[in-house]
Protein backbone atom coordinates (compact mmCIF):
# COMPACT_ATOMS: atom_id res chain seq x y z
CA UNK A 1 0.00 0.00 0.00
CA UNK A 2 1.45 3.40 -1.09
CA UNK A 3 1.49 5.35 2.23
CA UNK A 4 -0.27 8.27 2.26
CA UNK A 5 1.99 11.75 1.57
CA UNK A 6 1.36 15.66 2.00
CA UNK A 7 0.10 17.70 -0.22
CA UNK A 8 1.68 21.28 -0.32
CA UNK A 9 -0.74 23.94 -1.45
CA UNK A 10 1.11 27.19 -2.70
CA UNK A 11 -1.61 29.90 -2.58
CA UNK A 12 0.58 33.46 -1.40
CA UNK A 13 1.47 35.44 -4.95
CA UNK A 14 5.00 35.97 -5.20
CA UNK A 15 6.03 32.83 -3.64
CA UNK A 16 9.48 31.50 -4.42
CA UNK A 17 10.26 27.43 -3.84
CA UNK A 18 13.27 26.01 -3.82
CA UNK A 19 15.73 23.16 -2.73
CA UNK A 20 18.16 23.54 0.03
CA UNK A 21 19.47 20.68 0.98
CA UNK A 22 17.28 17.96 1.82
CA UNK A 23 14.49 20.49 2.45
CA UNK A 24 12.08 22.56 1.00
CA UNK A 25 12.07 25.98 1.11
CA UNK A 26 9.39 28.23 0.59
CA UNK A 27 10.26 32.26 0.64
CA UNK A 28 8.24 35.11 -0.17
CA UNK A 29 10.00 38.97 -0.52
CA UNK A 30 8.64 41.27 1.56
CA UNK A 31 10.10 45.20 1.32
CA UNK A 32 13.36 43.70 -0.18
CA UNK A 33 14.02 41.53 2.18
CA UNK A 34 13.55 37.59 1.73
CA UNK A 35 11.20 36.29 4.37
CA UNK A 36 11.03 32.50 4.94
CA UNK A 37 7.74 31.01 5.01
CA UNK A 38 7.85 27.28 5.09
CA UNK A 39 10.67 24.45 5.52
CA UNK A 40 10.07 21.10 5.73
CA UNK A 41 11.71 17.60 4.50
CA UNK A 42 11.88 17.48 0.78
CA UNK A 43 11.23 13.75 0.87
CA UNK A 44 7.73 14.57 2.75
CA UNK A 45 6.37 15.98 0.13
CA UNK A 46 4.51 13.69 -2.23
CA UNK A 47 2.53 16.81 -4.53
CA UNK A 48 3.06 20.47 -4.46
CA UNK A 49 0.48 22.62 -6.01
CA UNK A 50 0.92 26.32 -7.08
CA UNK A 51 -1.71 28.61 -7.82
CA UNK A 52 -1.22 31.94 -9.07
CA UNK A 53 1.74 33.67 -9.40
CA UNK A 54 4.56 31.30 -7.68
CA UNK A 55 8.30 30.88 -8.52
CA UNK A 56 9.82 27.36 -8.76
CA UNK A 57 13.45 26.93 -9.13
CA UNK A 58 15.32 25.14 -12.07
CA UNK A 59 16.78 22.52 -9.41
CA UNK A 60 13.46 22.08 -7.32
CA UNK A 61 11.89 20.97 -10.97
CA UNK A 62 14.67 18.42 -11.44
CA UNK A 63 14.31 17.24 -8.26
CA UNK A 64 10.64 16.67 -8.61
CA UNK A 65 10.52 14.98 -11.84
CA UNK A 66 13.44 12.36 -10.93
CA UNK A 67 11.64 11.70 -7.59
CA UNK A 68 8.17 11.45 -9.26
CA UNK A 69 7.42 14.39 -6.72
CA UNK A 70 3.93 16.02 -8.54
CA UNK A 71 4.72 19.58 -9.25
CA UNK A 72 1.52 21.09 -10.74
CA UNK A 73 0.27 24.68 -12.08
CA UNK A 74 -2.81 26.36 -11.55
CA UNK A 75 -4.08 30.05 -12.24
CA UNK A 76 -6.01 32.32 -9.56
CA UNK A 77 -9.18 30.82 -11.20
CA UNK A 78 -7.92 27.13 -10.35
CA UNK A 79 -7.54 26.70 -13.74
CA UNK A 80 -4.46 23.75 -14.72
CA UNK A 81 -2.11 25.24 -16.80
CA UNK A 82 0.95 22.66 -16.82
CA UNK A 83 2.75 20.23 -14.35
CA UNK A 84 6.35 18.44 -14.55
CA UNK A 85 6.77 14.76 -15.33
CA UNK A 86 9.38 12.97 -15.01
CA UNK A 87 10.32 9.37 -16.41
CA UNK A 88 7.48 7.55 -17.48
CA UNK A 89 7.72 4.70 -15.14
CA UNK A 90 5.57 0.86 -14.50
CA UNK A 91 5.79 -1.92 -17.06
CA UNK A 92 5.58 -1.24 -20.74
CA UNK A 93 3.21 -4.58 -21.50
CA UNK A 94 0.78 -2.95 -18.82
CA UNK A 95 0.56 0.49 -20.96
CA UNK A 96 0.37 -1.33 -24.14
CA UNK A 97 -2.46 -3.51 -22.83
CA UNK A 98 -3.95 -0.04 -22.15
CA UNK A 99 -3.53 1.15 -25.39
CA UNK A 100 -4.98 -2.23 -27.07
CA UNK A 101 -8.17 -1.48 -24.91
CA UNK A 102 -8.86 1.60 -25.37
CA UNK A 103 -8.53 1.12 -29.26
CA UNK A 104 -10.81 -1.67 -29.13
CA UNK A 105 -14.10 -1.47 -30.25
CA UNK A 106 -15.90 -4.59 -28.65
CA UNK A 107 -17.69 -4.28 -25.61
CA UNK A 108 -15.00 -5.10 -22.71
CA UNK A 109 -13.95 -1.48 -23.28
CA UNK A 110 -17.38 -0.31 -22.57
CA UNK A 111 -16.96 -2.71 -19.43
CA UNK A 112 -14.93 0.14 -18.13
CA UNK A 113 -16.04 2.95 -18.92
CA UNK A 114 -19.90 1.59 -18.08
CA UNK A 115 -18.78 0.19 -14.58
CA UNK A 116 -17.15 4.41 -13.84
CA UNK A 117 -20.84 5.79 -14.99
CA UNK A 118 -23.07 3.35 -12.65
CA UNK A 119 -20.94 4.12 -9.78
CA UNK A 120 -20.93 7.89 -10.70
CA UNK A 121 -24.51 7.70 -10.85
CA UNK A 122 -24.63 5.72 -7.84
CA UNK A 123 -23.02 7.86 -5.95
CA UNK A 124 -24.78 11.09 -7.30
CA UNK A 125 -28.06 9.21 -5.51
CA UNK A 126 -26.42 8.44 -2.13
CA UNK A 127 -25.43 12.46 -1.80
CA UNK A 128 -29.37 12.97 -3.08
CA UNK A 129 -30.02 10.22 0.11
CA UNK A 130 -28.07 11.24 2.67
CA UNK A 131 -29.70 15.17 2.01
CA UNK A 132 -33.21 13.12 2.50
CA UNK A 133 -32.07 11.26 6.01
CA UNK A 134 -30.85 14.53 7.36
CA UNK A 135 -33.10 17.07 6.44
CA UNK A 136 -36.27 15.04 5.64
CA UNK A 137 -38.54 14.97 2.92
CA UNK A 138 -38.26 16.59 -0.61
CA UNK A 139 -40.52 15.58 -3.03
CA UNK A 140 -37.70 17.19 -6.28
CA UNK A 141 -34.72 15.52 -4.54
CA UNK A 142 -36.82 12.12 -3.87
CA UNK A 143 -38.07 11.99 -7.30
CA UNK A 144 -34.54 12.38 -8.72
CA UNK A 145 -33.10 9.54 -6.52
CA UNK A 146 -35.49 7.67 -7.66
CA UNK A 147 -34.51 8.11 -11.37
CA UNK A 148 -30.88 7.90 -10.88
CA UNK A 149 -31.88 4.19 -9.22
CA UNK A 150 -33.61 3.23 -12.26
CA UNK A 151 -30.43 4.51 -14.14
CA UNK A 152 -28.58 2.58 -12.35
CA UNK A 153 -30.37 -0.71 -12.97
CA UNK A 154 -30.80 0.28 -16.75
CA UNK A 155 -26.98 0.87 -16.95
CA UNK A 156 -26.02 -2.59 -15.53
CA UNK A 157 -27.04 -4.30 -19.22
CA UNK A 158 -25.50 -1.74 -21.39
CA UNK A 159 -22.35 -2.10 -23.87
CA UNK A 160 -23.06 0.78 -26.54
CA UNK A 161 -21.26 3.57 -25.53
CA UNK A 162 -23.77 6.36 -27.24
CA UNK A 163 -26.37 4.65 -24.60
CA UNK A 164 -23.66 4.82 -22.13
CA UNK A 165 -23.11 8.14 -22.80
CA UNK A 166 -26.83 9.16 -22.51
CA UNK A 167 -27.46 7.74 -19.01
CA UNK A 168 -24.65 9.23 -18.05
CA UNK A 169 -25.90 13.15 -19.36
CA UNK A 170 -29.46 12.62 -18.32
CA UNK A 171 -28.58 11.21 -14.83
CA UNK A 172 -26.16 14.64 -14.51
CA UNK A 173 -29.50 16.63 -15.23
CA UNK A 174 -31.85 15.23 -12.31
CA UNK A 175 -28.48 15.34 -9.95
CA UNK A 176 -27.75 18.74 -10.79
CA UNK A 177 -31.34 20.34 -11.58
CA UNK A 178 -32.05 19.49 -7.94
CA UNK A 179 -28.36 20.44 -6.30
CA UNK A 180 -29.65 23.93 -5.56
CA UNK A 181 -31.96 22.43 -2.69
CA UNK A 182 -29.05 20.73 -1.21
CA UNK A 183 -27.99 24.32 -0.47
CA UNK A 184 -29.63 25.88 3.04
CA UNK A 185 -31.04 28.95 1.56
CA UNK A 186 -30.19 31.19 4.69
CA UNK A 187 -26.41 30.89 3.15
CA UNK A 188 -27.70 33.42 0.05
CA UNK A 189 -25.59 31.04 -2.42
CA UNK A 190 -27.69 29.88 -5.49
CA UNK A 191 -26.91 27.68 -7.92
CA UNK A 192 -28.38 27.56 -11.31
CA UNK A 193 -26.87 24.31 -12.83
CA UNK A 194 -22.88 23.40 -13.57
CA UNK A 195 -20.83 26.19 -15.77
CA UNK A 196 -17.77 26.32 -16.56
CA UNK A 197 -14.72 27.72 -18.05
CA UNK A 198 -15.20 30.18 -16.31
CA UNK A 199 -17.42 29.65 -13.81
CA UNK A 200 -20.59 31.94 -13.31
CA UNK A 201 -21.22 31.81 -9.52
CA UNK A 202 -19.21 30.80 -6.16
CA UNK A 203 -20.91 27.16 -6.29
CA UNK A 204 -19.76 26.34 -9.41
CA UNK A 205 -16.26 28.24 -8.93
CA UNK A 206 -15.38 25.84 -6.01
CA UNK A 207 -16.70 22.68 -7.83
CA UNK A 208 -14.77 23.17 -10.91
CA UNK A 209 -11.37 24.32 -8.54
CA UNK A 210 -12.09 21.28 -6.92
CA UNK A 211 -12.42 18.70 -9.65
CA UNK A 212 -9.13 20.06 -10.87
CA UNK A 213 -6.87 19.71 -7.84
CA UNK A 214 -8.48 16.02 -7.43
CA UNK A 215 -7.83 15.21 -11.44
CA UNK A 216 -4.57 15.98 -11.12
CA UNK A 217 -3.77 13.92 -8.23
CA UNK A 218 -5.81 11.29 -10.45
CA UNK A 219 -2.87 11.98 -12.95
CA UNK A 220 -0.36 11.40 -10.52
CA UNK A 221 -1.96 8.10 -9.24
CA UNK A 222 -2.05 6.57 -12.36
CA UNK A 223 1.59 7.88 -13.15
CA UNK A 224 2.42 5.62 -10.04
CA UNK A 225 0.72 1.94 -11.47
CA UNK A 226 2.71 2.61 -15.02
CA UNK A 227 -0.74 3.99 -16.70
CA UNK A 228 -1.04 6.73 -19.27
CA UNK A 229 -3.24 9.10 -18.00
CA UNK A 230 -4.13 10.97 -21.74
CA UNK A 231 -5.46 7.12 -22.45
CA UNK A 232 -9.13 6.86 -21.44
CA UNK A 233 -12.00 4.97 -21.93
CA UNK A 234 -14.73 7.28 -21.56
CA UNK A 235 -13.65 10.41 -22.01
CA UNK A 236 -12.55 11.45 -25.63
CA UNK A 237 -8.63 11.70 -26.15
CA UNK A 238 -7.61 15.48 -26.53
CA UNK A 239 -4.15 16.84 -26.67
CA UNK A 240 -3.05 17.41 -23.33
CA UNK A 241 -5.74 16.36 -22.02
CA UNK A 242 -5.46 13.57 -18.80
CA UNK A 243 -8.67 11.28 -20.09
CA UNK A 244 -7.89 8.62 -17.81
CA UNK A 245 -8.34 10.69 -14.72
CA UNK A 246 -11.05 12.99 -16.03
CA UNK A 247 -12.75 8.77 -15.91
CA UNK A 248 -11.93 8.33 -12.29
CA UNK A 249 -12.50 11.54 -11.44
CA UNK A 250 -15.91 11.07 -12.25
CA UNK A 251 -16.13 7.94 -9.30
CA UNK A 252 -15.27 10.83 -7.04
CA UNK A 253 -16.98 13.65 -7.85
CA UNK A 254 -20.40 13.55 -5.73
CA UNK A 255 -18.77 11.58 -2.94
CA UNK A 256 -15.98 13.59 -2.36
CA UNK A 257 -15.67 17.29 -3.95
CA UNK A 258 -19.59 17.90 -4.28
CA UNK A 259 -20.07 16.49 -0.53
CA UNK A 260 -17.48 18.77 0.96
CA UNK A 261 -17.96 21.80 -0.69
CA UNK A 262 -22.06 21.50 0.43
CA UNK A 263 -20.41 20.86 3.77
CA UNK A 264 -18.66 24.16 4.04
CA UNK A 265 -21.68 26.17 2.31
CA UNK A 266 -23.97 24.52 5.12
CA UNK A 267 -22.14 25.09 7.84
CA UNK A 268 -21.03 28.61 6.64
CA UNK A 269 -17.56 28.55 6.63
CA UNK A 270 -17.47 30.14 3.44
CA UNK A 271 -19.41 33.32 2.62
CA UNK A 272 -21.07 34.33 -0.53
CA UNK A 273 -19.08 37.86 -0.04
CA UNK A 274 -15.67 35.64 -0.22
CA UNK A 275 -15.86 35.65 -4.03
CA UNK A 276 -14.87 38.15 -6.78
CA UNK A 277 -15.93 38.84 -10.32
CA UNK A 278 -14.46 39.80 -12.84
CA UNK A 279 -15.81 42.27 -16.10
CA UNK A 280 -17.03 38.80 -18.00
CA UNK A 281 -18.84 37.26 -15.44
CA UNK A 282 -16.17 34.49 -14.20
CA UNK A 283 -15.83 34.08 -10.45
CA UNK A 284 -13.00 33.08 -8.67
CA UNK A 285 -12.56 32.44 -4.65
CA UNK A 286 -10.38 35.05 -2.64
CA UNK A 287 -7.09 33.87 -1.63
CA UNK A 288 -8.10 33.21 2.11
CA UNK A 289 -11.17 31.18 0.52
CA UNK A 290 -8.98 28.91 -1.57
CA UNK A 291 -7.29 28.35 1.47
CA UNK A 292 -9.92 27.49 3.67
CA UNK A 293 -10.85 25.23 0.88
CA UNK A 294 -7.37 23.15 0.72
CA UNK A 295 -7.22 22.99 3.88
CA UNK A 296 -10.79 21.19 4.30
CA UNK A 297 -9.81 19.06 1.35
CA UNK A 298 -6.13 18.12 3.08
CA UNK A 299 -8.13 17.36 6.32
CA UNK A 300 -10.89 15.30 4.26
CA UNK A 301 -7.75 13.20 2.90
CA UNK A 302 -6.41 12.17 5.80
CA UNK A 303 -10.17 10.32 6.57
CA UNK A 304 -10.77 6.88 6.58
CA UNK A 305 -13.98 4.73 4.73
CA UNK A 306 -14.02 1.48 4.03
CA UNK A 307 -13.28 0.13 0.53
CA UNK A 308 -15.86 -1.30 -0.93
CA UNK A 309 -14.01 -3.81 -3.17
CA UNK A 310 -11.16 -4.77 -0.87
CA UNK A 311 -13.48 -4.14 2.48
CA UNK A 312 -10.10 -2.34 3.79
CA UNK A 313 -9.68 0.69 5.35
CA UNK A 314 -8.34 3.01 3.23
CA UNK A 315 -7.45 7.16 3.44
CA UNK A 316 -9.21 9.00 0.99
CA UNK A 317 -6.24 10.49 -0.07
CA UNK A 318 -5.21 7.30 -0.93
CA UNK A 319 -8.55 6.24 -3.54
CA UNK A 320 -6.72 7.52 -6.33
CA UNK A 321 -4.02 5.09 -5.60
CA UNK A 322 -6.23 2.33 -4.94
CA UNK A 323 -8.42 2.56 -8.02
CA UNK A 324 -5.16 3.14 -10.72
CA UNK A 325 -4.12 -0.37 -8.81
CA UNK A 326 -7.63 -1.75 -9.57
CA UNK A 327 -7.41 -0.75 -12.55
CA UNK A 328 -4.03 -1.86 -13.73
CA UNK A 329 -4.68 -5.34 -12.61
CA UNK A 330 -7.89 -5.35 -14.56
CA UNK A 331 -5.68 -4.33 -17.80
CA UNK A 332 -3.27 -6.88 -16.97
CA UNK A 333 -5.96 -9.56 -17.02
CA UNK A 334 -5.76 -10.33 -12.76
CA UNK A 335 -9.23 -8.85 -12.09
CA UNK A 336 -12.28 -9.85 -14.81
CA UNK A 337 -13.70 -6.28 -14.37
CA UNK A 338 -12.30 -3.27 -13.22
CA UNK A 339 -14.27 -2.46 -9.46
CA UNK A 340 -15.10 1.38 -9.61
CA UNK A 341 -15.41 3.05 -6.18
CA UNK A 342 -18.71 3.30 -5.18
CA UNK A 343 -19.49 5.24 -1.89
CA UNK A 344 -21.48 3.65 0.49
Amino acid sequence: MKKLQNSLYITRDGAYLHKERETLLVEQTVEGQRKKLLQIPIHSVGNIFCFGNVLVSPQLMGFCGENGTQLAFYDAFGRFQARVVGKQTGNVLLRRAQFRRADCVDSRENHIARNIVVAKVHSSRGVLQRHLRTYGSNPDVSAAAHRLRQIVVELKSQSDPARILGFEGEAARHYFGVFSQLINSQTGFIFDGRTRRPPKDPVNAMLSFMYSVLSKEISGALQGVGLDPQVGFLHEERPGRDSLALDLLEEFRAPIVDRLVLTLINRQQVKVGDFTTDMLGGVAMKEDTRRLLLQSWQARKQEEVTHPFLGEKVAVGLLPHVQAMLLAQHLRGDLAEYPPYVHR
